[in-house]
């Protein structure tokens, strides 16, 4: 058998369980399935950052922008 969670429910809770069970679910099917929606979501989304930092980023074009935007702040100052 599972193990039983309780929750602090407040109005904004109350308001998203009115809608997870709208469709004659139970509150407890509908917050098992939310938490495994999120989780999922979660594990996506950090799949997604690996992904980009595993990309390529390219040749650098020899441009210092740090060096750009201080010359040019340099120039606004005098």
């Amino acid at each position: 058998m599972a193990d039983t969670i309780t929750i602090r429910s407040d109005a904004e809770t109350e308001h998203a369980l009115d809608v997870l069970t709208h469709d004659g679910s139970s509150r407890s099917a509908a917050i098992r399935q939310a938490v495994l929606e999120a989780a999922l979501r979660k594990e996506r989304a950090a799949a997604m950052r690996r992904a980009v930092l595993r990309m390529p980023i390219g040749e650098p074009d020899g441009v210092d922008i740090g060096a750009e935007i201080a010359h040019g702040r340099d120039s606004e100052r005098r």
